[in-house]
């Protein structure tokens, strides 16, 4: 086959270049320029797709003598991930980046230049693994547990996974990866994993979206929505925080308080106790199939609503417009914006935006 090679200039995507290569593919390697900043760095573990990471996935081609190339996709990354990020944190909602990037960007925005260049796929270090099922082909997990990413592409629908090869999903763990990229000769063998958002690298996302978004002071309200406190921007609270509140109410009972609710409208925050961070139910409008689709009606399922939680077995209802999910012991800390993903064992069914969620705890209990 002929295989495009995603090389964002870690160790993952570069033995998985060079694996694609064993397998007597013709493969070409690519780097995708998300910023618009010529001066973009990397610090330690923080951020990536800079220029220390072009040029160590260039490196890393010329190792595995392939072909290199940058391509500028900073607009659509701008439009598709970074405009959506702030857009979702203006409705008071908590998005994630990366599930965006592999929709739009890595499996979208590329996967369709690579197939009009004639490529047959395209190669990405994730750890997953696909597998020929009954029904066709199934985006199931890695084999290593810890590094498993089905979580983040789940995204992916049927048509996207026909065209796309993960070469380090049977692979025990990230060490062997390591050691091969050493033995190959890789100078990226040791490079940190990145962490944070990759577009906000100092980590400051509460002072990165104030820049963005703006700080409009408001009340910080308990659940009989009674004034507790104030804040200077809705913004920069997410369900589930704890710290930062600066309540000048102590609760009746001194247990220390939670963001259950953002409204973004009368830019109010709802605080309540942890046990009111219990989530009964959760439902969305934006699904989408990881393979065969779903039918209408009920069904049993294992949903994970972030990318390390354990899944919770649930069920599952869909109806033409909304997917309605009821776990069999309550979720903690649901957040709409989230992305819930949907599993049958190891195989991914599909995912969806999380647009509302039923707290286990009434407000008047």
């Amino acid at each position: 086959m002929r295989i495009l090679a995603a090389m964002s200039g870690g160790v993952d995507s570069a033995v998985a270049a060079a694996r694609a290569v064993d397998a007597g593919h013709d493969v070409v390697g690519v780097h995708l320029a998300l910023s618009r900043a010529g001066g973009t760095l990397r610090t330690g573990s923080r951020g990536c797709c800079t220029i220390e990471d072009a040029m160590d996935a260039r490196r890393a081609a010329d190792r595995l003598g392939i072909p290199f190339y940058v391509w500028d996709f900073s607009e659509r990354f701008r439009d598709d991930v970074i405009d959506d990020f702030v857009a979702e944190y203006r409705a008071g909602r908590t998005p994630n980046p990366c599930m965006r990037c592999n929709e739009k960007i890595k499996f979208a925005a590329l996967l369709e230049r690579a197939l009009e260049l004639g490529f047959d796929a395209v190669c990405t270090g994730h750890y997953a693994t696909l597998v020929d099922g009954a029904d066709g082909l199934e985006l199931h997990r890695a084999s290593d547990a810890a590094k498993d990413q089905s979580y983040v592409l789940g995204v992916l629908n049927a048509e996207q996974l026909a065209h796309t090869y993960f070469p380090l999903g049977a692979t025990p763990s990230k060490a062997l990866v390591r050691a091969e990229a050493q033995e190959r000769g890789l100078t990226v063998a040791q490079k940190p994993d990145s962490h944070d958002i990759c577009f906000i690298p100092d980590g400051d996302t509460r002072g990165w979206l104030a820049d963005k978004v703006g700080a409009e002071r408001g009340d910080i309200l308990d659940r009989t929505g009674a004034v507790v406190g104030s804040h200077e921007g809705a913004h920069a609270f997410t369900v589930g925080q704890r710290r930062g509140l600066q309540l000048g109410v102590p609760a009746p009972d001194g247990k220390p308080r939670f963001v259950l609710e953002v409204r973004p409208v009368s830019n109010t925050v709802v605080v309540g106790p942890k046990e009111a961070l219990a989530t009964a139910e959760i439902s969305g409008e934006r699904f989408s199939w990881a393979g065969r689709p779903q039918e209408a009606g009920d069904f049993a399922c294992h949903v994970q609503i972030r990318a390390h939680a354990d899944p919770v077995p649930a069920t599952a209802t869909l109806t033409a417009d909304v997917l309605t999910v009821v776990p069999e012991t309550p979720f903690d800390g649901v957040a709409p914006g989230q992305t819930a993903v949907l599993y049958d064992g190891t195989r991914v069914i599909g995912q969806f935006t999380i647009d509302r969620t039923v707290s286990a705890v009434p407000a008047d209990a």
